[in-house]
């Protein structure tokens, strides 16, 4: 099973930008897909932004996605 996870472009240099997942977790993602600038959420899937989502829409989704890994760690 493949996801893709939003995240908050943080900074770009060229096509790559620094991706915040939430909880301290930062990486890099080709955004080359993608229009994206600082500040925009994005999907990140297999290391490509392939979406910008708006920020109340990927806000609740990285809250899911905690609840959920909550859930399975209890």
């Amino acid at each position: 099973m493949c996801l893709a996870i939003p995240g908050k472009v943080l900074s770009i240099d060229g096509n790559t930008a620094k991706i915040d997942y939430g909880e301290g977790t930062v990486r890099n993602a080709d955004i080359s897909l993608v229009d994206a600038s600082v500040g925009d959420y994005v999907i990140v899937h297999a290391g490509f932004a392939i979406q910008i989502l708006d920020a109340k829409e990927a806000k609740e989704t990285l809250k899911i996605f905690r609840e959920i890994i909550e859930e399975d760690n209890a």
